[in-house]
């Protein structure tokens, strides 16, 4: 990609006109060092609570921690009733934009009646608080109603992104024992009706006679294909929910509550069900959307363009976006449906203001060409997001200057599914960004940058690399992993667990003036497109082909997806290396068991994997082999001949 931007300046701040009418100024960091536990009472006192909280945080049982104990709130009620009841009932809510071109405009008083119908049917189905419900849709209003309407009633979703395959729902339903699954027959794809109904049944049978925890599905009608049925077990809402009542009461939950599950991939092949409570949640979640995306109630049109399967979906389309009275829109389909123009189409169409998406987006719209944003008029654009993963100084600079006529100010945040809700970021009225920095953590987020023994790097050093941590509790954060607190301990504790710091996994610098760079996954597991894909999964697909006896699996740096998929696979002694049919089955042998997402870019038959005397598959060489380096040092290695066999299966 060839960079034409002429603006090359190492930092950019906010013009004097966006910095006069922020929500945020320099003042909130101030406060938030000053006082940390008064400066987030502040911010959850801009929730509605039914009963207020006794203590800020409870650290007491660390790694746990419980913040505004003994507070009492609805999420569904801060979200949608109370901007009702303050008198903004027409306001739209959500403009949704369906993939074949239909679209509805949804008021906060429609969105109350449709939770409150909802929650009415699901009580109706014996469902009760702390009960789990799995939703398995695509964007359509009726998603986020069922996301709403569970936490209403303090049902606990776990969302699953309807393009994972049956095997993977079917793993995460048993491992909530969700009692309740809400789907659609089916979900458009480029113009096409793909089945999603059929999916869930294939989910449920999966296991032959293993019996499972599902006592209903609840099925959404969207593309009209035909469905498979059981009687009793099957639901369809138009004939269930939208007769109930579009009256309901609230009920009040503790601070403590669990919200929703988000599986996330491992190092092992089994997902981590990511468990998030309910007011230190939506605190941050309200707290990160008013002042990262300088939203302005009744004034802007905001568009976060992430899935709800995703954790930017839950925080930043449904509960951050909502309790802040947002008016957003919420696209259904692809972004080159019918033609690449579609995206810039909807931003004239609504008048979108702030634009929130990630660097895959941005690098393939730059492939695109610039010409085609360049038909549509883009100046209602005066903010412009950018989440999961690091975006390259280049396609920051393009974004900005192609999308924000070289005014609006870029917010490129840095969080987790674990962190529940952004950590570091500009704020956009206060921060001359760098093209691909982080830059600091937000008022009231501590992080630091620290070697192997923990000690912070220092500053002046030539490159002052580390790995990422969070030396505080935050109020979103996770508070365990469903079902296993042992592997949460592992997983994100035990490598500071003398100083009680959180490891984020992520490796970072901090360039001469102390901003923060995140330098992407020092783990095994890998991002491509923002969707975080373990290697052990891939590998287990892989492995799971009759013709495969072992596999390893590495991610490489890639221009579009920022990291691509390469595998390296030994065949079975009677299999047969049939060459690009072989590659192609074991292709789809990836996409049909986790996602079409985590289909490899390359795969390599090759005669040996690099091992160390212990069995342990060097990775970071195959890394370098896969991105074309020279490689590091070899002398582990059992036998370091190997690489010349895996260059020429390369080759």
């Amino acid at each position: 990609m060839t960079d034409t931007t002429a603006d090359h300046r190492e930092s950019y701040p906010p013009s004097a006109e966006f910095a006069a009418a922020a929500n945020a100024d320099a003042t909130l960091y101030q406060r938030a060092a000053a006082e940390r536990d008064v400066f987030w009472a502040e911010q959850a006192g801009r929730l509605h609570w039914d009963q207020p909280w006794t203590q800020v945080l409870d650290w007491s049982d660390a790694p746990v921690a419980k913040w505004f104990v003994d507070g009492k709130l609805n999420v569904a009620y801060n979200c949608v009733d109370r901007h009702v009841l303050d008198g903004h009932g027409d306001q739209v809510a959500i403009h949704w934009e369906g993939e074949p071109g239909d679209s509805r405009d949804i008021t906060y008083t429609e969105l109350l009646a449709e939770v409150s119908r909802a929650a009415n049917y699901l009580t109706v189905l014996g469902l009760e608080a702390g009960d789990r419900v799995a939703i398995y849709m695509p964007m359509v209003p009726e998603a986020i109603v069922s996301m709403l309407a569970c936490a209403r009633l303090g049902l606990t979703h776990s969302v699953v992104f309807a393009g994972f395959s049956p095997t993977a729902l079917r793993q995460r339903v048993d491992d909530a024992s969700a009692r309740l699954i809400i789907t659609t027959d089916g979900q458009w794809r480029r113009g096409k009706a793909a089945p999603l109904k059929e999916a869930v049944d294939e989910a449920l049978y999966a296991n032959g006679d293993v019996p499972h925890s599902v006592e209903h599905v609840l099925v959404v009608r969207r593309t009209d294909i035909e469905v498979p049925w059981t009687e009793g077990r099957d639901l369809w809402w138009h004939e269930t929910v939208a007769r109930a009542s579009p009256e309901h009461a609230p009920r009040a939950f503790d601070a403590e509550h669990p919200l929703f599950i988000l599986y996330t991939s491992g190092t092992t092949g089994k997902p981590k069900g990511i468990l998030h409570t309910t007011g230190g949640y939506l605190t941050q979640a309200a707290y990160t959307h008013h002042n990262v995306f300088d939203h302005k109630a009744g004034q802007d049109v905001y568009w976060c363009t992430a899935d709800i399967g995703w954790v930017t979906g839950h925080t930043y389309i449904v509960y951050g976006p909502l309790s802040n009275r947002v008016t957003q829109v919420v696209y259904e389909g692809t972004p080159n449906f019918p033609d690449e123009h579609r995206h810039w189409q909807i931003v004239e169409k609504y008048g979108v203001s702030i634009y929130y998406t990630a660097p895959t987006l941005v690098r393939t719209f730059m492939k695109w060409g610039r010409e085609i944003p360049a038909a549509h008029d883009l100046s209602s654009i005066r903010l412009l997001g950018s989440v999961g993963e690091p975006i390259n100084p280049e396609a920051w600079r393009w974004y900005r200057e192609v999308i924000g006529a070289s005014t609006a100010p870029i917010v490129d945040t840095w969080w987790q599914t674990e962190t529940g809700a952004i950590m570091i970021s500009p704020l956009p009225g206060v921060t001359a960004a760098k093209p691909g920095a982080a830059m600091t953590p937000l008022p009231g987020i501590s992080a630091l940058v620290v070697d192997e023994e923990g000690k912070p790097v220092r500053l002046g050093e030539t490159e002052a690399n580390g790995y990422l941590v969070l030396d505080q509790p935050w109020p979103s954060m996770l508070r365990g992993i469903w079902g296993d607190m042992q592997r949460y301990r592992a997983t994100y504790w035990q490598r500071y667990a003398e100083q009680g710091w959180y490891f984020a996994g992520d490796g970072a610098k901090l360039d001469a003036d102390g901003d923060l760079w995140v330098l992407g996954r020092v783990d095994d597991v890998m991002n491509v497109s923002g969707h975080r894909i373990s290697t052990a999964e891939v590998e287990s697909a892989l492995v799971g082909h009759s013709g495969v006896a072992e596999a390893a699996v590495v991610g490489a740096s890639d221009d579009t997806t920022g990291q691509g998929i390469v595998a390296f696979v030994i065949l079975t002694a009677e299999a047969k290396d049939t060459g690009a049919a072989l590659v192609g089955e074991l292709k789809a042998e990836v996409s049909r068991e986790i996602s079409p997402i985590a289909r490899p870019r390359e795969i390599h038959v090759v005669p040996e994997l690099p091992k160390t005397r212990s069995g342990k598959i060097m990775r970071r060489l195959l890394r370098d082999v896969a991105e074309g380096r020279d490689l590091g040092d070899t002398s582990t290695l059992v036998d370091p001949n190997v690489f010349e066999a895996i260059r020429a299966g390369r080759s």
